[in-house]
């Protein structure tokens, strides 16, 4: 690596790929500590993975892990090379959560786990492991029930994340929302930007940007009346794209606390449990609609183009692919490639 080579924002991989949509009437979940070596095996003209991002559920690690099972995860990411960035909150019901709607036990249940994330993610700064990153959540209930109320509803979910918001201000921790079209309030670009500004702790509660969910807002995937391009897009169209893509980013962009860097060919794909949401693509997958560097930048630098430093490391996500896929090195090598062609572009050096 040359002597002006960028290294911020610092490149994350996502270790949940390895478990999300897996199980059940999907594929078996692939361990943790696999995907923690086939990310640390990755390499691309000398330039490794900083780190990982963790999902903070079985199987591949507990929500209620004690002190001793987070020293030794600790010692097993920084023997690899790496740190952790973002944590992901389990806030759903499966998994001991609670929808954000509820004001009754659901809320009290989002909290908790909220409060337990936030826990863990001090204690793996204490430990040395974790120097940057946020605590993602989400309304954990689906567009269908949300659409009873919706502005009822909206205002539910803002007093929930206002309230989780007091809990990560008490460990020195940020929240960060990931807009799926899956998830009710947050699955449109007008809706979650309506959520954020409801919220108002921009210090604490913010967005996290993945290019793979954010594509499909602006088609209206579950929000007809928020799309900003027809279903039946000629995506050979760039400028009324760009525009589009502009306006969105506009208006989450100054929301934007943690980004997702993928992929997406424009349809929607659910695996395992998982519901149907902005399908990841790899890459170099032909049917994608992003150029990934060029509409990266659209979240990563201001309108007058200065880098946003508040962004402090990259995640690439990308769920739902076959095990055969993730397996392969390749696969982390490309994805490595992909995420350096950004900082290259729109990083800086410190």
């Amino acid at each position: 690596m040359s002597e002006t080579a960028n290294n911020f924002p610092k490149l994350h991989n996502a270790a949940w790929p390895g478990m999300v949509g897996k199980g059940d009437d999907s594929e078996p979940p692939i361990s943790l500590e696999k995907m923690l070596d086939m990310t640390a095996a990755a390499e691309v003209d000398g330039v490794k993975f900083d780190g990982v991002d963790l999902f903070l559920a079985e199987p591949h690690i507990s929500i209620d892990i004690d002190e001793r099972g987070l020293s030794a995860l600790a010692d097993g990411i920084k023997g690899r090379g790496l740190q952790v960035g973002s944590l992901v909150a389990p806030v759903w019901e499966p998994t001991g959560g609670g929808s954000a709607t509820d004001e009754g036990e659901g809320r009290k249940r989002f909290l908790e786990q909220v409060r337990k994330a936030c826990s863990i993610g001090m204690e793996l700064k204490n430990l040395g492991v974790r120097l940057y990153g946020s605590i993602r959540v989400d309304s954990a209930v689906d567009p269908g029930t949300w659409s009873a109320d919706p502005e009822k509803n909206q205002e539910r979910i803002a007093e929930t994340f206002r309230q989780a918001c007091d809990i990560a201000a008490e460990y020195g921790e940020q929240l960060v929302a990931e807009g799926e079209v899956c998830w009710g309030g947050m699955h449109s670009w007008r809706r979650m930007a309506q959520l954020l500004k409801m919220v108002n702790q921009p210090k604490v509660f913010g967005f996290q940007a993945d290019m793979a969910h954010t594509l499909l807002y602006l088609l209206g995937t579950n929000a007809p009346e928020d799309a900003l391009l027809p279903q039946d897009f000629d995506w050979s169209d760039t400028a009324t794209f760009d525009a589009a893509y502009k306006q969105m980013t506009d208006a989450l962009r100054p929301w934007t606390l943690d980004f997702h860097v993928a992929q997406n060919d424009a349809t929607v794909k659910g695996s395992g449990s998982h519901d149907k949401t902005g399908r990841h693509c790899l890459p170099k997958d032909p049917n994608g609609k992003l150029d990934i560097t060029k509409y990266a930048g659209y979240w990563l630098r201001e309108e007058d183009g200065v880098a946003r430093k508040k962004i402090r490391h990259l995640c690439w996500d990308g769920c739902m692919f076959p095990n055969e896929t993730l397996l392969n090195p390749q696969t982390w090598n490309d994805i490595l490639a992909a995420m350096i062609a950004i900082r290259d572009a729109h990083g800086w050096r410190e």
